[in-house]
This record gives C-alpha cells, structure tokens and sequence, in this order.
C-alpha cells in the first residue's frame, strides 16, 4: 500500500546538529553521524541534510561530513548548503548523496536548476522554498537562510522550478519553523495544486497527525520534519526518534478512508 515518505531533516552549524525556532535561535542538539546511526535503527524512510550558514558563508556542504553520512546511512539521502555549480553536485553525489538541496542559487539563477536537471537528472534535484510574509504583506520567498528577501510570489516561484526541471519541492514557512504547531497547510496546498511534482511538507510538525494532515489537507506527497524526530515530551528532551512502520501504515491508511 502507497505511504506517503517521512523525512527526517537535520540541520547543521560548523558541522554540529542544530535545531532553530524562525530560522535563528539556534540550539546545539549533537552529532550529526551519531543522528544518522539511531534513524537507521529506525529504519527512516530518507534524511535530509541542510547546512544552514554555506550560502552566507560563501561555502558549500562539507564533502567530507557528506562522505561520511554515505559510510554510515542506509537510506536514501539529500543534501544541502552553498550548492552553486554543476561541479558542486557531482561531487556531492560522487560522495555518496542521492539528492541535492538548492536554495538560494536557484533563485538567483533559475536557469542553474535547468542546467543541474538536465546534466542529473530532475530526481536527484530538490529546490527548496521558504516563505515569510514581507513586512506588511504578502507571502514571498526568502533566500540565505531567511536573511534576504527575493521578487518571487511562492506560487508563482513552484510552477517556475517545476518549469525548469527540479523533481522535488521542499516547502518551508519561516515562521512556523521549529514552533511545533502544526504545518501551514494552506500555503501547501496551494503549492501542491499548482505544480505536478512532488511537493515536501516541511516547518511546524509538532506530532504524527500533523504528517498525515499535511497529506490529507494539503496534497503533500511527502512530509519532512525536524523537532519533531530530535525533540521529546513538552520541555523538549532531546531524544532521536521516529515512528514505527506500523504507525505510520496505520496513520496514513486511516487518514485515507
């Protein structure tokens, strides 16, 4: 029976694991590898990795931290952080990542999405939007980490990713980032209905109903999340987790009828 994925997503800082509440206070929750060990004894569907301050730091992804994820991972992984070229991409793939994570460049530069879809393939590309209203406004999408706004409406920005070949879309609202109340179903589900690609819930899970919600009421094809997997009980112990096979068959199975 089809399930939607559950994607881990772990954020990284000067290669430690962090968690953030609106893209800023950041807290130290440990070792990434060691996070990559306990989500496969979990047997998780998928991890993503985010380097959160490459991009403003002129950097991409550490090759070497992403090396070692492969060594370690027994599922399919994506990544990102700084990726800007098509050089960059292979030699993350070549280390042993299934997918890519482009952000910022692929605002700057749409036609680099194009580019990375044709040489890679549009499955191994992920363009990954996060959206914050502007002062006074509308939603748009934000770049650098949420530091730097761009022109682009989120819809209007999901169809033209699409258009340009990324195979997934990953969809973040700033403000909901690590509150634990649920995800913004309503900006999903417009981008769900507006593109034919995936499209990844992700910001705000705070339990296993908000996973199947974000599929049932917002089209998601699949759900991401990061305190709720890193995160346990209400004064937020640090705890890696991840919901059995059995929970998730019988979340997503009693949400389809």
């Amino acid at each position: 029976m089809f399930r939607p994925r559950v994607i881990p997503v772990l954020l990284l800082r000067n290669l430690g694991l962090i968690k953030s509440i609106k893209f800023k206070d950041y807290r130290y929750i440990g070792d990434p590898i060691n996070a990559v060990k306990i989500f496969n004894d979990l047997r998780a569907d998928e991890l993503m990795f985010l380097d959160i301050t490459a991009s403003n730091e002129n950097r991409k992804i550490s090759l070497d931290f992403v090396r070692k994820v492969g060594d370690e991972c027994n599922m399919p992984f994506a990544v990102g952080g700084g990726i800007r070229t098509i050089d960059d991409i292979r030699e993350i793939l070549n280390s042993g990542a299934e997918k890519v994570v482009i952000n910022s460049a692929a605002a700057e530069n749409p036609d680099f999405v194009h580019q990375a879809s044709e040489e890679f393939g549009s499955s191994t590309i992920v363009v990954c939007i996060d959206v914050k209203k502007k002062f006074m406004g509308n939603n748009i999408v934000w770049i650098y980490s949420g530091s730097k706004a761009t022109i682009y409406d989120p819809v209007v920005y999901a169809r033209l990713m699409a258009e340009k070949g990324a195979g997934e879309l990953i969809i973040q609202n700033i403000a909901y980032d690590g509150m634990m109340e649920g995800y913004d179903l309503e900006l999903i589900s417009e981008i769900s209905n507006a593109v034919t690609i995936p499209v990844i819930a992700c910001s705000g899970a705070g339990n296993i109903q908000d996973l199947s919600l974000a599929v049932v009421k917002a089209n998601a094809s699949a759900v991401a999340a990061g305190s709720l997997f890193v995160y346990f009980g209400p004064r937020r112990a640090v705890l890696i987790n991840y919901p059995s096979k059995e929970e998730l068959l019988k979340l997503f199975h009693e949400d389809s009828h």
